[in-house]
């Protein structure tokens, strides 16, 4: 466990280090929440933009950590022979799976963090009515979406391709989940679609538990489903 906790605090590190990926986890989406709170203003049904936006970011940094930053890393790894070298190792691909997650998803806790602490500051943030709700949707979420950026990250042999491919997965997604436009104010036919997507999940059971509402059992099993089966997927498709 020491080793594990180890190489987790060494990824997180690189992580925070690598300028892109540190602006696009960490300042990007603070950019996005001011550019959201220009105007302000209410949902309909009247709830703050702000009570809306936050817990819908929330999910664009974990979308972007674990479909775009997550399987670039280990595509490069790959690329670069360090997979090789940890072969010689005790190190096994769950180990290095589990490290590269909880490195990742770390990451996009401190930018949720940041979301959160610029939220209460500047815009009358209100917090989680149900903050349990709100910790288990998350962690969900993480570990479905993260589990589809493995599963890209054990297919593809380049970073660079690797980026590519997690960008084309990410952005449609974030557009037509609600992740980055309350759903609220999507047409219905986007909205149909959205809920099609792994996203969708993560953005409604963080969005009730943040405003109070009951999280359906079936959004969690969702989300619990994509990770058992991209999850497996991935460690079957791994490759040195």
């Amino acid at each position: 466990m020491k080793g594990l906790g180890n190489v987790i605090a060494i990824e997180l590190k690189l992580a925070v280090r690598d300028p892109m990926a540190a602006f696009f986890a960490l300042a990007f989406p603070a950019v996005i929440l001011w550019v959201k709170m220009r105007n302000g203003g209410t949902l309909p049904g009247g709830l703050p933009v702000i009570d809306a936006v936050v817990p819908m970011l929330s999910v664009f940094v974990v979308g972007l950590a674990s479909l775009v930053v997550l399987p670039a890393t280990l595509a490069q790894y790959r690329e670069r022979h360090v997979l090789k070298r940890l072969r010689a190792t005790p190190a096994s691909s769950t180990m290095i799976f589990g490290a590269q997650w909880a490195a990742h998803m770390l990451l996009a806790v401190l930018g949720t963090a940041l979301l959160t602490v610029i939220g209460l500051a500047a815009y009358g943030l209100s917090g989680p009515a149900n903050l349990a709700d709100v910790v288990l949707a998350w962690v969900l979420g993480a570990l479905s979406l993260g589990s589809i950026g493995l599963l890209i990250g054990a297919l593809v042999p380049s970073g660079r391709a690797a980026t590519v491919i997690g960008l084309a997965v990410f952005f449609p997604m974030v557009f037509v989940s609600g992740a980055m436009s309350a759903r609220e104010t999507l047409p219905e036919s986007m909205r149909s679609i959205g809920d099609l997507t792994p996203m969708a999940p993560a953005v409604q059971a963080i969005r009730a538990g943040w405003e109070g509402h009951p999280v359906s059992p079936l959004t969690l099993a969702v989300m619990a489903a994509i990770f058992i089966v991209a999850g497996g997927a991935a460690l079957k498709a791994f490759r040195w």
